[in-house]
């Protein structure tokens, strides 16, 4: 008689596979660093192979562990997806979901959305994970999230995709730093001595440059961002300026400043939307929180300075 793995042994594995860390492994499943230690040496008997090497100071996989590991991502995607199957036929948005959102669009949506997804959905048990774009696609891919809310353009993966709105970029400045401001910036006034950006891994900045037509930019190398709150501080200091998406100025992170906003000439912009695996059994659903996202957005209050957020087509998917 074969001998299979558990659902939970797979689990515990694949949570030390991301967290390389036996207590935050067993903090991300909920049990004991004890019961997880034992849970993965019992899969090691089982299998009558050793898949970590473990001492004091680090958790490395053997070879055979990193290919055992990545099976093991992809039976509990398909456990995963068995059990989504099941809860798509019943009430729709009820029970758990899993939605990674990167920083630049966290704060400044989720508190405007969540509320009516909530009162809509009142079943619905969300988690949410906030991550740069890159890892949150990567989890995305090996399961741990359900659906990512992010920025395109972005490559991630193999997902399909709901465009929620288009996010027009504005030029915020001192007001010292330019007397009687135009309407609106034309890309090629911005001066990339005093430009200031994230810092590299948020792919605003890369978006940013991109749509408004001089990728060539290079933002200041000794005062990079780690936050869009934290680069406002720094123009509001005096020590350049930035490229901020209406998403943040609608949320108010300019307010009490004193900083300008002024939308680019030609319309850049980048789009915020969902992603999800494709083939996923519960697409029907991402596509209804889409719409609540979209909704919640045509309800804001627009500021007069600002263009409109244009939204997408709620049925539609780009491969």
């Amino acid at each position: 008689m074969t001998f299979l793995p558990t659902l939970k042994q797979l689990q515990y594995l694949t949570a030390l596979h991301i967290h390389g860390h036996f207590g935050r492994a067993a903090d991300a499943c909920f049990v004991t660093q004890s019961t997880l230690s034992a849970g993965l040496r019992e899969l090691e008997s089982l299998l009558g192979v050793q898949l970590v090497e473990r001492n004091r100071r680090v958790v490395r996989f053997s070879p055979l562990g990193e290919q055992v590991v990545a099976k093991a991502y992809e039976v509990l995607r398909e456990a995963d997806a068995l059990a989504s199957l099941t809860r798509a036929a019943g009430t729709p948005l009820a029970g758990p979901l899993r939605l990674g959102v990167i920083p630049t669009i966290a704060p400044y949506l989720l508190p405007r959305a969540l509320p009516a997804v909530r009162a809509a959905y009142p079943e619905l048990k969300l988690y949410l994970r906030e991550d740069m774009s890159q890892a949150a696609c990567e989890a995305l891919a090996r399961g741990t999230l359900d659906v990512v809310l992010l920025a395109l353009p972005w490559e991630c993966g193999a997902v399909d995709t709901m465009e929620l709105f288009t996010d027009p970029f504005f030029l915020v400045f001192h007001p010292g730093d330019m007397i009687d401001p135009p309407p609106t910036v034309a890309p090629d006034a911005i001066d990339d001595s005093h430009l200031l950006l994230l810092e590299d891994g948020h792919c605003l900045k890369d978006q940013a440059l991109a749509m408004c037509g001089r990728p060539e930019l290079r933002a200041d190398p000794t005062a990079r961002g780690t936050s869009l709150v934290t680069l406002v501080q720094m123009v509001a200091g005096r020590l350049g300026q930035t490229l901020l998406p209406k998403l943040a100025l609608d949320a108010g992170i300019i307010d009490g400043t004193g900083l300008i906003a002024r939308p680019l000439a030609g319309g850049a912009a980048r789009t915020v939307a969902l992603v999800w695996r494709q083939g996923s059994p519960r697409a029907a659903e991402f596509r209804l929180l889409g719409a609540g996202l979209q909704a919640a957005m045509e309800t804001a209050v627009d500021r007069p300075d600002a263009p409109a957020m244009v939204p997408a087509n709620p049925g539609e998917s780009v491969e």
